[in-house]
């Protein structure tokens, strides 16, 4: 009988996002391909080091591990390789202990069409072309930042962080912001404040979230090892919306940030998150210095 990936989290990511691949881009992009395939062919043996998404991967896979007969997380990795310049990769994954089985090369073609055949929840990627096109078939994609240098992973607990309008939530509320103005805006999410916001991108990945926590927590697990944040530009009067509509959805948020236009970054060097989700590119600018960061590109 086929294994089933229907109830699961199921993370795709591209290798360049798991492993730091950025010399072997380089001269991809200067050399040519065959230029790059002997490189990997040569070094297949040495160990990559790790790269922007790897520590929310890690993390994420130790989920599985909490509970003796129940998966939530599986992790496919998603790359324009071809199996025969993978081998490097597959060795990585073996050093570093990560429990990923599933892979798909896609041998320079779109890696699209293979985001739903595996029931992808999340893809990451350092390609902003395959991220555009994930966004575009209605799968939650973020193009990730280089990890920040200082960067700490805190394995013990996965930490997630989210932006709201346009991540979260859908574009609706901020579209009227960036077209009439604040005024507009408060005015329509006071008029709306009982009517729920509809769901962006990443609705279904807290929802996820959530529905794991709940699980954990009927399973006995005396701390729950996900903590999320919330953090928005929106304040009050445009509070109240946010908060029904997650009461709405039955997820729970652990910290949440209303920021009335404040820096978010100082929050989120706080909060250390494995992973902040934003759409806009200033916000991201700045977070990626602190945190590891993923920009959610809008939907064309």
């Amino acid at each position: 009988m086929p294994v089933s990936l229907d109830n699961l989290l199921v993370v795709g990511i591209s290798s360049r996002a798991l492993f730091d691949l950025e010399a072997e881009e380089a001269i991809f992009r200067n050399e040519g391909l065959e230029a790059y395939r002997q490189h990997q062919l040569t070094h297949e043996n040495e160990v990559l080091k790790l790269g922007a998404g790897f520590a929310l991967v890690k993390a994420l896979l130790k989920l599985n591990a909490l509970t003796h007969n129940q998966r939530f997380v599986e992790v496919v990795i998603m790359s324009r390789n071809s199996s025969e310049t993978s081998m490097r990769i597959f060795n990585s994954i073996e050093h570093y202990g990560l429990d990923i089985t599933r892979a798909a090369l896609s041998g320079g073609a779109s890696l699209t069409p293979y985001l739903k055949a595996f029931n992808v929840s999340l893809f990451l990627s350092l390609h902003e072309d395959d991220v555009q096109a994930a966004v575009d078939s209605g799968v939650a994609a973020a193009l990730l930042y280089q990890k920040p240098e200082n960067v700490m992973e805190e394995l013990d607990q996965i930490r997630i962080a989210f932006d709201g309008d346009a991540v979260i939530f859908s574009d609706e509320s901020e579209r009227i912001f960036q077209e009439q103005g604040i005024e507009a805006f408060e005015r329509h999410e006071r008029e709306n404040a009982k009517k729920p916001l509809p769901a962006g991108p990443f609705a279904r990945l807290l929802k996820a979230l959530s529905f794991i926590q709940k699980n954990l927590t009927t399973l006995g697990s005396h701390r729950t090892p996900i903590r999320t944040a919330l953090v928005t530009a929106r304040s009050s009067p445009a509070h109240e919306r946010v908060i029904r509509t997650l009461r709405a959805w039955e997820v729970a948020i652990d910290e949440t940030f209303f920021m009335g236009g404040v820096a978010k970054s100082d929050v989120l060097a706080a909060f250390k998150p494995h992973m902040y989700f934003d759409d806009q590119v200033g916000h991201c600018d700045r977070a990626a210095l602190y945190v590891p960061t993923g920009r959610v590109p809008i939907r064309q």
